[in-house]
C-alpha cells in the first residue's frame, strides 16, 4: 500500500484547496467505483476476514459500506435511515445504531448481488449528494476528539462521506492483504484535504511527509517537528485505528 518517501514540492497546507462540488462528486463516484472493484475480487474465505472494526468481518463491513451509499442516493433513503438508525440507537451512539442497521439489512444479499448493487448506488450517490442544496446548511451535532462539535450536513455529503468508504477500502485492503489501488489524483487529493483538516485542528507548526502514492509533503507554521509516515498509515491513526502521539493524537473524521 505504500512506497518510499514523496520527493513531491512542498505544499503549505493552507493552501490545500477545499472541494468543489464538482470535485467532491467526482471523488465520491471514483471511490465507489474502486471499493466496488476491490470487493468483486475477493475470494469467497476473504470475505470472512476480520476488519480493524472490531465487530465486522469483510462482508459486514461491506454491507454497511453499501448501506451508506444506498442511503444518500435520495432524501427518503436519507430520512429514512436515520429515522431506522436512531430507533436502533437508543439511549446510544447514532452512528452505531445506523451502520447495524446497514449491516442487517444487506445481511442476506450474496457478495454479487452486494457488489452489483455498489455499482449502481456509486454513481446514483455522487450525483445525489452533489444536488442537495437546501439541506447543506441543516446543523448535526458528532463527537470529534472527545468533544461534541456542529456539522454542517454539506460537510458530511462533500467530505465525510466518501472518507468512510476510503477508510473502509484500507480496511478491507488491510483485512486480505491485496494490494490497494492508489493515485496521487485521487487517493492524494483525499489525503492532502485531510492533512489540511488535521492541520487546522491541532493549530500548530509542523513539517509533515507522507510516503507512498498517495502522498506529499506539507508544511504549517515555522520551526515545528518533523513527521514521516506512509500517507495511509497516516489516515489510519487520524481515524483512530492505530495508536497517535503528539500531534498524531489529533483526530479528523472518517
Amino acid at each position: 500500500m505504500s512506497g518510499g518517501r514523496t520527493d513531491r514540492a512542498t505544499v503549505r497546507v493552507e493552501d490545500v484547496p477545499a472541494f468543489t462540488r464538482a470535485e467532491a462528486v467526482g471523488l465520491a463516484a471514483t471511490e465507489t467505483a474502486r471499493m466496488a472493484a476491490f470487493l468483486d475480487a475477493l475470494r469467497p474465505d476473504e470475505w470472512r476476514r476480520p476488519t480493524d472494526c472490531p465487530a465486522w468481518d469483510v462482508r459486514a463491513l461491506a454491507g454497511h459500506v453499501l448501506g451508506m451509499v444506498e442511503g444518500f442516493t435520495s432524501l427518503p433513503r436519507m430520512v429514512g435511515g436515520m429515522v431506522a438508525g436512531g430507533r436502533r440507537a437508543g439511549d446510544g451512539p447514532f452512528i452505531d445504531g445506523l451502520t447495524a442497521v446497514q449491516v442487517e439489512r444487506n445481511a442476506a444479499l450474496t457478495t454479487r448481488e452486494l457488489v452489483r448493487r455498489l455499482e449502481v448506488a456509486g454513481p446514483a450517490q455522487a450525483r445525489w449528494r452533489g444536488r442537495v442544496r437546501l439541506l447543506r446548511a441543516m446543523p448535526m451535532t458528532e463527537e470529534v476528539n472527545g468533544a461534541s462539535e456542529t456539522w454542517r450536513l454539506g460537510y458530511l455529503l462533500d467530505v465525510v462521506l466518501t472518507r468512510d468508504t476510503w477508510m473502509h477500502r484500507v480496511d478491507a485492503a488491510r483485512a486480505t492483504g491485496r494490494t490497494m489501488v492508489l493515485t496521487p489524483e485521487h487517493d492524494g487529493r483525499i489525503v492532502a484535504h485531510v492533512v489540511a483538516e488535521w492541520a487546522r485542528r491541532h493549530d500548530r507548526p509542523v513539517r509533515l511527509h507522507l510516503t507512498g502514492p498517495a502522498g506529499g509533503s506539507f508544511t504549517s507554521g515555522a520551526d515545528g517537528p518533523e513527521i514521516t509516515l506512509d500517507a495511509v498509515e497516516f489516515c489510519r491513526t487520524l481515524s483512530g485505528r492505530a495508536e497517535g502521539e503528539g500531534l498524531l493524537a489529533t483526530g479528523v473524521p472518517f
